[in-house]
Parts: structure tokens; C-alpha cells; sequence
């Protein structure tokens, strides 16, 4: 069995719930895919021209993702940037890269 402290496995489990459904799963890849091209964020109005959701869906599943933990956004103006929350990023990537070999008793 994997050895996860309580608040890490809370956090996980509220992630993984919000990135069950396939429109907040695909905002997070969009972030994260804008991350990795050293954006750093990714503009609302990009996220709705890119994944063809409504404004209102995208909010919605914005907030979701906030919620979670997965991501942070910032006002600019008139426009609104998502950010990946580094400390779940990485929370995440050792989760799925670790060995995940049960423990020895």
C-alpha cells in the first residue's frame, strides 16, 4: 500500500474528483499545455475559443478547478488568467511516477 499522510490524500481525492469530468479535465490539460509553452497562464477567452465550451461552462468548471486546488486565476483588467497551482502539479506527478509496488510488512 502506497503511505500517503491524510491531508495529502484529501487533496488528491478532491482532485481527482474535479478532474473526472471531461470539460474541467480538458481546461487543466489547456493550463497545463500553456505552462509548459512558457506562458505561465492561460487567458478565460483562450480557453473558450480553444475548447469551444460556452462562457458561462468555463467559469463554472473554472471555479471547480479552484476549488480543488489545481489551479489559481488572477484578474488583469478586463481579463481573467488561470495559473497551475505548482505544489498539486507536483503533488500529482509524484503520485503517478512513483513505484507503486506494494509495501513489504
Amino acid at each position: 500500500m502506497i503511505r500517503q499522510r491524510p491531508t495529502d490524500l484529501d487533496r488528491l481525492s478532491r482532485a481527482f474528483k474535479a478532474l473526472s469530468n471531461p470539460n474541467r479535465l480538458a481546461i487543466y490539460l489547456e493550463v497545463l499545455q500553456q505552462t509548459r509553452m512558457e506562458v505561465k497562464s492561460c487567458g478565460l477567452s483562450h480557453l473558450i475559443d480553444k475548447l469551444e465550451i460556452g462562457a458561462p461552462t468555463v467559469s463554472h468548471h473554472t471555479k471547480e478547478l479552484v476549488d480543488a486546488g489545481l489551479i489559481s486565476v488572477q484578474r488583469d483588467g478586463r481579463f481573467i488568467r488561470c495559473t497551475l497551482d505548482e505544489t498539486m502539479r507536483e503533488m500529482l506527478h509524484r503520485f503517478f511516477a512513483r513505484d507503486n509496488e506494494p509495501t513489504r510488512r
